[in-house]
């Protein structure tokens, strides 16, 4: 049983990514042909024009991957609806940037059709022996958690391979604790498996160097995703259910909230962008573009072990799993202590030390 299941899961990869990767060449030429594409500036790290659209083959990967391995059902109606919207919308914005509200219009909009057509929702949760009933609040919580996810990805969208490669230890992981549960063949279990194969597909083509962007259309998509999966397969009544999405995407979460002090702290408004982000910093410290990807890699992949871990508590030693958070808990405080990636103060550091070596000399 075990070897069937893991044949398919093969089988569904190896085919969703070869369908990703070829439709990515033509893809290319789209973005080029319609003007999609991300031009450099003093923001972003990249010193020539590069298609965008990349989602779209994302996209396309994944539709024929449930075409051919996928079940019809009203839930994963309301998630290829969904997931077009926001594909639309990452699209157009791709194409001629959108403003703010328009963006969040789109994502609500493709939020709304897994809430209330789909009913996917995260309703209650047990925390310490207590049963907290969301009742009618399920709704705007799920919508505001799909959004959530759908802007950490985005905002960690900074590097190539950055945002496609977390998605990927994403999808993977759940596979994993799938596996681990017993919990294969079904949707949150298929869709991983599509959209790993989909993911991998396209890092063929953007990996450093990249060849084509995510875009706002792939980011978009891949956050949409993931937040449906993290809704299907761990909306039970345990905060375990809750955490361990939470915890396999440490690390775009993790940015996304640092970003927000950052803004706060120097009374900037949350949407502003900035070039101070988690890989920013790790460029700052000397390191190549592709050890930074690497290193960003490594820790998430950290992160998605103590989240197996955590699923794993009746087997694993609990000396084990408390060392594993420590250890975490201790690079992002380092880091923190490091960068300049909530305040300032190593700039400021660098400045004055810059200023006595020119009095020195």
């Amino acid at each position: 049983m075990l070897s069937s299941t893991l044949l398919y899961s093969l089988k569904v990869v190896i085919v969703t990514l070869l369908i990703s990767a070829i439709s990515i060449i033509f893809v290319k030429k789209i973005a080029i042909h319609v003007h999609a594409m991300d031009m450099p500036n003093e923001r972003k790290v990249h010193t020539k024009p590069m298609p965008r659209f990349g989602g779209l083959g994302i996209f396309f990967a994944f539709l024929v991957g449930y075409m051919l391995f996928g079940q019809n059902t009203i839930q994963m109606n309301s998630i290829l609806i969904g997931s077009f919207i926001i594909l639309l919308t990452g699209m157009f914005d791709d194409i001629n940037p959108l403003n703010a509200k328009e963006k969040l219009i789109g994502q609500f909009i493709s939020a709304g059709v897994i809430v209330f057509y789909g009913e996917i929702l995260l309703s209650e949760i047990t925390v310490f022996g207590l049963n907290l009933n969301f009742g009618f609040f399920a709704y705007p919580i799920t919508l505001l958690f799909i959004v959530a996810c759908m802007n950490v990805i985005n905002l960690i969208d900074g590097l190539d391979g950055l945002a496609g490669g977390i998605s990927a230890i994403f999808f993977a992981t759940i596979l994993v604790i799938c596996f681990l549960q017993d919990r294969t063949m079904n949707l949150e279990f298929t869709l991983a498996l599509i959209m790993l194969g989909s993911t991998l597909g396209f890092l063929i083509h953007n990996f450093y160097p990249a060849k084509i962007f995510a875009g706002d259309s792939g980011a978009l998509f891949l956050g949409f995703i993931i937040a449906v999966i993290s809704l299907l397969g761990f909306k039970g009544t345990v905060l375990t259910s809750v955490f361990v999405p939470l915890l396999i995407l440490a690390i775009p979460i993790l940015d996304t909230l640092f970003a927000i002090l950052r803004r706060l702290v120097h009374h900037k408004r949350i949407t502003d962008a900035d070039k101070l982000h988690l890989h920013h910093q790790l460029l700052g410290m000397k390191f190549s573009h592709r050890t930074t990807v690497l290193i960003i890699y490594g820790v998430n992949i950290l992160f998605a072990i103590a989240s197996v871990f955590y699923t794993m508590n009746e087997h694993i030693n609990p000396y084990i799993r408390i060392g594993i958070y420590l250890v975490l808990l201790l690079l992002v405080f380092w880091f923190v202590n490091k960068t300049n990636i909530i305040t300032e103060k190593q700039i400021k550091f660098k400045k004055k030390k810059d200023l006595k070596n020119t009095k020195k000399k």
